[in-house]
């Protein structure tokens, strides 16, 4: 199993820190550095100035957001991005949420897996430096009855194959990425419940493509705080608002795909509460309605032992890159730096390295 870093939202208050941690992971031998984007920092900028900043970890999307960009435009900067880096970028994609789509792109959120299917589609037609031509649903290349003709990606990417990532969280979409993406993202996964939440509908779409999971790379997300046992809780509540954010507030009431995660794993009335207090304005009492056991299957905290447990429970379930988020804002850059460390030595005592 290897190991990633996620560095969020870049212009969350820590961007000195995100780029250390970064230039750290790098040095530790880290896999892979994410970055994500939601409506404030875009993914692409950050990627560019961190693989001119590094020199081995690769560098990936988590996630470019499927509204925000043409699929031809995203193919064109997975292709720059991989060229700049030397070979080192990994594409992530993602359809976001209703609010984020609607409310700030202006895309309809409608049939998303039938968007995501003919995105990769395109893209995966676009860099292989073909003309570009397609007939979907949502995407019609060139526009019929104009002056656009089929034209090519004129960049070199570093790879003929820039691997293809898809976050998903629901039964219909896992099975989609298992079957058309090289990877999944995933987030709040419980290594108890990962085979029923997740590995099961990855290896029906790979069945679906004539293929196993051998070489697609399992990838969830997974927040790390190093400290002592005894203090797990307190460690747990760092996360409070983190989970009650994306429990609670990420999407709406209809259509929260985290909240609707939650539910799968049992926990059907807390996931009701959280939302129910977040949604009225209540960020603080969500964020206590958190049960500590949710936030303790979701996470490795505590001693590097306890963390080196949770990455062997976490490789069992058939993880294959486990991407660490750091603990937030109000822990020192020394403090992140050596979870970062603790987070290698927990995977060798762990005989996972």
């Amino acid at each position: 199993m290897q190991l990633g870093i996620n560095l969020g939202y870049w212009g969350a208050g820590m961007d000195a820190d995100n780029l250390a941690v970064a230039q750290e992971a790098d040095r530790l031998g880290y896999a892979v550095c994410w970055a994500a984007e939601a409506y404030g920092s875009d993914a692409a900028t950050v990627l560019a100035f961190v693989a001119a900043r590094t020199e081995r970890i690769d560098v990936g999307s988590a996630i470019f957001q499927i509204p925000a960009r043409q699929p031809a435009m995203t193919a064109m900067t997975a292709a720059t991005l991989d060229s700049l880096s030397g070979g080192r970028f990994r594409l992530g994609l993602g359809v976001s949420g209703p609010q984020v789509s609607e409310g700030w792109y202006g895309v309809k959120f409608d049939k998303p897996l039938a968007r995501t299917r003919e995105y990769v589609e395109i893209i995966r037609k676009a860099m292989t430096r073909e003309r570009l031509s397609y007939e979907g649903e949502h995407w019609t290349l060139p526009l019929p009855g104009g002056p656009g003709k089929p034209l090519k990606l004129t960049v070199h990417p570093q790879r003929e194959h820039i691997p293809l990532y898809v976050a998903a969280i629901g039964p219909k979409n896992l099975e989609q990425t298992g079957e058309i993406a090289d990877g999944a993202l995933l987030i709040f996964p419980s290594a108890e419940h990962l085979e029923d939440t997740a590995v099961r509908h990855l290896r029906a779409g790979r069945e679906k493509a004539g293929k196993t999971l051998e070489g697609f790379d399992i990838c969830p997300t997974v927040p790390l705080a190093l400290g002592d046992d005894k203090d797990v809780a307190a460690l747990a509540d760092t996360f409070r608002p983190y989970t009650a954010l994306y429990v609670g507030g990420m999407g709406s009431r209809k259509q929260n795909f985290y909240n609707q995660l939650a539910q799968r794993m049992g926990y059907e009335r807390e996931a009701a509460e959280i939302q129910d207090k977040y949604l009225s304005g209540d960020k603080q009492g969500a964020a206590a309605a958190i049960p500590h056991e949710l936030i303790d299957r979701t996470t490795l905290l505590g001693s590097v032992d306890r963390i080196a447990d949770g990455m062997k429970a976490y490789a069992a379930a058939g993880v294959t890159t486990l991407t660490l988020t750091l603990a937030p804002a109000g822990f020192t850059l020394d403090e992140r730096l050596a979870s970062l460390r603790a987070g290698v030595e927990a995977l060798e005592r762990a005989g996972l390295a």
